[in-house]
This record gives C-alpha cells, sequence and structure tokens, in this order.
C-alpha cells in the first residue's frame, strides 16, 4: 500500500508498497494492512513504523496529526512536524 507522511513544509515519506504500517492514537497502537477499511484518526504524539516489501522497518517520529486510510490501499499522515530515522530508539527518545 501507499504511505505519504507529509508536514506544512514538505513531505517526509513518499513509500510506494508498505506492507504494514504501525501508528497510535489516543486508544492505543494499532496496526495496518493493505485492504484495510478506510479509516480516520488522530494520532498521538508517536513513532510511526512501517515494513517495506523486503521486511524492513523504517520509522518518522509524528508531533501528533490525521492519519486516513483510503480505498484500502493508501495511508495518508498530515502532522505539523515530522523527523524521519531508522534508530527507533533514538526517535523515542525524541519523542
Amino acid at each position: 500500500m501507499k504511505l505519504s507522511i507529509a508536514t506544512p513544509l514538505s513531505l517526509v515519506v513518499d513509500a510506494e508498497a508498505a506492507a504494514h504500517v504501525r501508528a497510535e492514537d489516543e486508544t492505543g497502537a494499532f496496526g495496518l494492512l493493505p485492504g484495510h477499511a478506510d479509516f480516520l484518526t488522530a494520532l498521538s504524539i508517536s513513532v510511526v513504523t512501517w515494513r517495506d516489501p523486503a521486511g524492513a522497518e523504517h520509522h518518522v517520529a509524528v508531533r501528533g496529526g490525521m492519519l486516513n486510510v483510503r480505498v484500502g490501499d493508501t495511508v495518508e499522515i498530515a502532522t505539523s512536524e515530522a523527523v524521519r530515522g531508522d534508530d527507533l530508539a533514538r526517535l523515542e527518545a525524541e519523542v
């Protein structure tokens, strides 16, 4: 599925093939797989993680925002601030 994470100033992530996305809202962490029902939620300040088709994990710290799943194959996140990095421990410390 396609994943995009955008701030008002830049497109931080534009991944064409995310096999799995993990995010967090006020109810806790949740996962999204291709084919997920349409979904809209307000994200908490947290780290968004996704896995590419090869199984590698990638991470972005977000300062809240809105997550929208459309047609089961597009995940869009709009946030005021995002920091990308593959060092999960460092990102969690930043958050």
